[in-house]
């Protein structure tokens, strides 16, 4: 899956209306890298650089950090069907992009981003504060506290869009609610990428922990395991790590529901093996997603959350379907 993502990054950036090979790819990376001296003409260059490499692991990022998140989550509220916007967070970033580019807070990529991150943490600690303290103990009080929380957020969000009334800018946070990757560049990943290895490395220590979680809170505790300490710690790292993701993306809607139960058919429900394999595959899905949504219509660009949830729905009827015939 390793070398199945590195791969498609390669060839996922070859894509588009301008011709460019592999070889360039790997030739202007060694160059950059300073591993190699390449003769590229500077327009490839610049679209191999710029344009295209960043947004693709733009891509891999947010995906990667969406399915794992999801993982935890759904382990953590022992939810199937949870996913990494149930706490708020994806509504809570979308009424701080609104304050940036329709109220008119600031201007730019960063801050947008700046916006959306601040927005997101925001929404969780408020998600926290109705919760209470006991909801360490009951994970459906931060199901809905989050829930109540994210429909706060997205009626401010309708309001102030409403009460501006700019067509430019509904028009631009509209697509960007619907979940792009058109604006990542290399300022935008270094707010992603940091905080998904940071919040990665910390759940992959609490892998074993995962797995006694499984089995339900008396038995986890049973085993030595802090309950409520530990699901606070992971619940505040996966919503940090999607404050960050919809922070550069947007609204990407599903990636963390559907990806889990995929890779649980191939790994089995041990944690060690889930977790590494589904931030793989939810890179790989999501690379070749956005490199359909910006290629399949051009020169229009399809949000790349449309895609999602074109391919997601079904997936979901057929979870909920698979549920009821068991109960």
């Amino acid at each position: 899956m390793l070398a199945g993502l590195v791969g498609s990054i390669a060839v996922a950036v070859t894509i588009g209306p301008s011709d460019i090979s592999v070889s360039t790819v790997w030739a202007v990376v060694a160059e950059r890298l300073g591993l190699a001296h390449a003769d590229v003409p500077l327009l490839r260059e610049h679209i191999v650089w710029q344009l295209r490499l960043p947004r693709v692991i733009g891509a891999a990022v947010v995906g990667a950090g969406l399915a794992a998140a999801g993982a935890v989550m759904q382990t953590l509220t022992r939810n199937p069907l949870a996913d990494p916007y149930l706490l708020g967070v994806s509504s809570g970033a979308s009424l701080g992009a609104v304050a940036v580019l329709v109220v008119g807070v600031g201007g730019g990529v960063g801050a947008l981003t700046g916006g959306a991150f601040a927005g997101a943490l925001a929404a969780f600690a408020v998600v926290v504060a109705v919760a209470g303290r006991g909801a360490a103990l009951t994970p459906t009080r931060v199901v809905l506290a989050g829930v109540a929380v994210a429909q706060l957020c997205a009626a401010a969000t309708s309001f102030v869009i409403i009460w501006v009334a700019d067509p430019h800018a509904t028009q631009s946070i509209t697509f960007w609610l619907s979940g792009s990757l058109a604006r990542v560049d290399w300022t935008s990943l270094s707010w992603g990428t940091p905080i998904l290895a940071t919040v990665l490395a910390v759940v992959a220590v609490h892998a074993r922990t995962l797995n006694a979680f499984a089995f339900g809170d008396d038995a986890a505790a049973a085993l030595g395991v802090p309950v409520a300490g530990i699901r606070w710690l992971l619940l505040v790292a996966t919503a940090l790590l999607t404050a960050a993701l919809v922070a550069v993306s947007g609204g990407i809607g599903f990636v963390g529901l559907i990806l889990p139960h995929a890779v649980r058919h191939l790994t089995g429900p041990d944690h060690r093996r889930l977790l590494p394999a589904v931030t793989l595959a939810g890179a790989i899905f999501l690379v070749w997603v956005d490199t359909a949504a910006r290629t399949l219509f051009a020169p229009r660009e399809l949000p790349v959350g449309v895609l999602t949830a074109l391919l997601g729905v079904p997936a979901f009827v057929l979870l909920l379907h698979r549920r009821g015939a068991r109960e």
